[in-house]
């Protein structure tokens, strides 16, 4: 399917397109991963286990979603996806 046909068939809203998409070579942009190690106190480890837990998330998941809120807040919302 060439881009065109892809486009009307999206404007239409009228079938699914999920299909006519490659998925596996899908990236988010300004989304880029680096990894980094932090260590943190046991006491802090357990309540970040616990929190998690208690929301149905990943400690990995709760360490992302807070350190995000917290650059938000203390940047008044203007985080630079760079």
């Amino acid at each position: 399917m060439n881009a065109e046909d892809f486009d009307k068939k999206f404007d239409a809203g009228q079938e699914d397109i999920i299909d006519d998409l490659d998925l596996s070579t899908a990236r988010r942009v300004n989304q880029e991963h680096r990894r980094i190690n932090v260590d943190f106190p046991a006491w802090v480890v357990t309540a970040l286990d616990r929190e998690a837990a208690r929301i149905g998330v990943t400690r990995q998941s709760i360490i992302k979603v807070w350190t995000v809120e917290r650059l938000k807040a203390e940047t008044g919302g203007s985080v630079n996806d760079s």
